[in-house]
């Protein structure tokens, strides 16, 4: 008999995942140091908002894009995909270091990981169901982070 394989299972309800990934990033120790960086401490109040409302562009294409059927769902990569182009060009502009850049983004990254799994557990996904949205999400992003790194380099030249 063939195994059938697991679907990821549609996400519902995001605006509140949204909100949890957004407060556990602000709770997410800094490894780094990118408050010292010279270009993070030279940025105005309005490009400092203008990076979090891009991050949160970002973080909402994500989710849109994890509870899309698959074929709309690679549209909503593309589309974040290219929000997060554009995040790193803009703060390659605005002179932060590509580390200080990339550890705000690795501090994304777990946040939303630690999300998906908080997800998995209040849903009671059996370990397939919560295997392939962790997979999937953390493959989308990588490809964002990917895309942030392309844009912050593209525009340094």
């Amino acid at each position: 008999m063939p195994r059938q394989r697991s679907r990821r299972p549609m996400l519902t309800g995001l605006t509140a995942s949204a909100s949890r990934v957004t407060r556990a990033y602000l709770r997410t120790p800094r490894h780094g140091h990118p408050a010292n960086d010279p270009g993070i401490a030279a940025l105005s109040d309005a490009e400092r908002a203008d990076l979090r409302d891009r991050g949160r562009r970002l973080l909402l294409l994500l989710l849109d894009h994890l509870n899309e059927e698959p074929r709309r769902s690679s549209l909503k990569l593309a589309e974040a995909e290219d929000q997060a182009t554009q995040y790193g060009r803009r703060a390659a502009t605005l002179g932060a270091s590509l580390s200080a850049t990339l550890e705000a983004f690795v501090r994304f990254r777990g946040a939303f990981t630690a999300e998906l799994a908080a997800i998995a557990r209040r849903r009671r996904l059996d370990v397939r169901e919560a295997t392939a949205l962790l997979v999937e999400g953390e493959g989308s992003v990588d490809r964002l982070l990917v895309a942030l790194t392309s844009g912050y380099t593209g525009a340094e030249t």
